[in-house]
């Protein structure tokens, strides 16, 4: 279901970005806005992992500077059935952790200090083992390409104001082209939290068995998302649009209006591991610790 509608998103997205095409243009324009769309996304595929890594100032670390956050990666990508990726650290106190990649052989994992400082060992796996659940997935390229288009749409959308509404024959008007601008950016951003949304779920609870301890990594989200709201992260603020590739929101007041929100409500996903931890406990009859116990940080 999940795979269905973020196609039916995708596609909802790339229709906006030729409509608007079109409408600035006609049937050339369309086509124009295709071609730039295909050179955006081919950009993307093979750099959008460097661009976002490189953004918040992530530095790839070796097994020998972390082993034991190294080792914890290898461990859970191998029960996942994934080679293991390569390892950024990002420079935050905000906990916080994402995924990027065009596949599973070209990923990476990026943790900040933060989450290393103030979660435990098993909270710590948990993000891991959701953010390896992106990559099993391959929701780091389909984040990867609707951040793309929406940023497109919003290129295209000042375009049509500069020189759509100019143009007499063009059939929105000079005040259909400014609401064209306001409106079509908008509406990107709404689709693209809508297939951040739909993924976040899923990677909750792959992660959750892939890791064997759900209530870990819903006590890890528990934390994750109190932090964010009082410890900042700055390269995140400064870049909003890779917020969606956190496992949390990282932006301030990010819990202020739910419908323009880039993740599920917190406590919707941790009811929901909830509600998995008990199916587990049910098969296996292992009750799965709770994380909230275990000492915390420094860590890795």
């Amino acid at each position: 279901m999940n795979v269905m509608r973020t196609g039916l998103l995708l596609a909802a997205m790339t229709g906006l970005f030729l409509a608007i095409g079109y409408l600035v243009g006609g049937e050339t324009g369309m086509l124009m806005a295709l071609a730039f769309s295909v050179v955006t996304n081919l950009f993307a595929y093979w750099n959008g992992d460097k661009m976002v890594l490189s953004m918040h100032g992530a530095e790839e670390v070796s097994p020998q500077q972390s082993p034991e956050l190294y080792r914890l990666i290898e461990t859970l990508a191998g029960r996942a059935g994934l080679p293991t990726p390569r390892v950024y650290l990002i420079h935050s106190p905000q906990p916080n952790a994402f995924a990027t990649g065009r596949n599973p052989e070209n990923s990476a994992v990026a943790v900040t200090s933060g989450l290393l400082q103030h979660l435990g060992k098993d909270e710590i796996g948990g993000v891991i083992a959701h953010e390896l659940a992106h990559i099993k997935n391959r929701d780091t390229l389909i984040m990867t390409i609707t951040a793309t288009l929406a940023g497109a749409i919003s290129m295209l959308a000042n375009f049509a104001f500069f020189f759509g509404g100019r143009d007499r024959n063009n059939p929105l008007g000079p005040i259909g082209a400014i609401a064209m601008m306001i409106l079509a950016p908008v509406a990107a951003m709404l689709v693209q939290m809508a297939i951040s949304r739909t993924r976040e779920y899923s990677a909750d609870r792959i992660g959750a068995m892939i890791s064997g301890l759900p209530r870990a990594l819903a006590s890890a989200l528990r934390r994750i998302a109190m932090a964010a709201d009082r410890i900042p992260n700055e390269t995140a603020e400064a870049n909003p649009a890779t917020a969606h590739l956190f496992i949390v929101n990282p932006l301030s007041g990010a819990g202020m209006d739910n419908l323009f929100s880039t993740h599920p409500n917190p406590e919707n996903r941790i009811a929901a591991l909830e509600r998995l931890a008990k199916e587990m406990e049910g098969t296996s009859g292992v009750r799965d610790p709770v994380a909230a116990s275990q000492p915390r940080g420094p860590w890795g």
